[in-house]
């Protein structure tokens, strides 16, 4: 199963104490020095799973982040944001020393739209190598967050939220990353496309058995977005060159194989979260796509 990391779990497992003031509900931030050199106080594999909470890592030393559909190798030194929408895994083994940030959404709660950067975004870039003059730059905003964390200043927290968007801002004015491509909406088609990519992924953030897939098709999700089916298709292909079926079957063989590869459910298991009716379906629709059968690619 793939089990969904909570701050609890997190400072249970990663910091050996729970902070008295985590409550379910409320806004909770964070920050962390790590020296790694030593001693490895976190163990140098992080399990893949999706957190209920968002990270903001600053490591240096060369690491491996490995996502659903791809894996990222850092050389160096890097600035990571990560999200409760995407799982993932990390080998910290070459790691010497780390920042950390941590925070729910309730600490942003009527403060801004995590979603709308695109370090949040699916789809955009969430991990950045930086330059030495670069990670001086931003080990120079964590230090500040950990002074302000430690003071006793009335309103620091809404500093700590300042300094968490700073970093964000600091990682797209600077383009870090070569391959980063900030691509803002400019049109209609943009807009429908954003929603639509965000929707998708939310929808097929699938941690447990018990949970299931309900919009299916074109018309599902068209209608979950108060607007005509053919108007999103029409939006979707201007905007991706693909039909929304393809987008949408394109979405749910990434979760299938990211849980045949990284979970212990049953093929029926799966076909039942994914939302089909019967495991026969799923087998066939996981054919069609990939040539070989649920039970094969599990088996490679």
């Amino acid at each position: 199963m793939v089990k969904i990391e909570t701050l609890e779990i997190f400072y249970r497992d990663k910091i050996g104490r729970t902070p008295e003031n985590l409550r379910q509900g409320a806004g909770h931030f964070n920050v962390f020095k790590t020296d790694y050199t030593s001693g490895l106080p976190l163990p140098p594999q992080e399990a893949y799973r999706r957190r209920d909470f968002y990270k903001i890592i600053l490591t240096h030393g060369r690491s491996q982040i490995q996502f659903a559909d791809k894996t990222v190798q850092v050389q160096r030194q890097a600035l990571l944001f990560l999200n409760p929408q995407i799982p993932y895994s990390a080998d910290r083994s070459q790691i010497h020393q780390s920042f950390c940030v941590v925070f729910n959404q309730h600490f942003f709660h009527r403060y801004g739209n995590l979603y709308e950067y695109p370090v949040y975004q699916p789809g955009g870039t969430h991990i950045f190598e930086l330059t030495d003059e670069q990670v001086g730059q931003a080990e120079e905003i964590f230090r500040r967050m950990l002074e302000e964390k430690a003071s006793d200043y009335i309103y620091k927290y809404d500093v700590l939220r300042n300094l968490a968007m700073e970093l964000i801002h600091f990682a797209l004015k600077t383009q870090l990353s070569a391959a980063i491509q900030v691509k803002q909406p400019q049109n209609a088609a943009d807009r429908i496309n954003t929603l639509f990519t965000e929707l998708l992924e939310r929808h097929y953030a699938i941690d447990d058995t018990t949970q299931q897939v309900v919009l299916r098709s074109a018309a599902d999700f068209a209608r979950h977005m108060n607007i005509h089916v053919n108007h999103l298709n029409r939006a979707l292909k201007a905007a991706t060159g693909s039909t929304t079926s393809q987008l949408i079957a394109a979405r749910c063989l990434r979760e299938a194989q990211s849980l045949l590869s990284q979970s212990n459910w049953t093929v029926a298991e799966i076909a039942y979260a994914l939302g089909f009716v019967e495991p026969a379906h799923f087998n066939a629709f996981f054919k069609k796509q990939t040539g070989i059968t649920p039970r094969q690619f599990r088996m490679v």
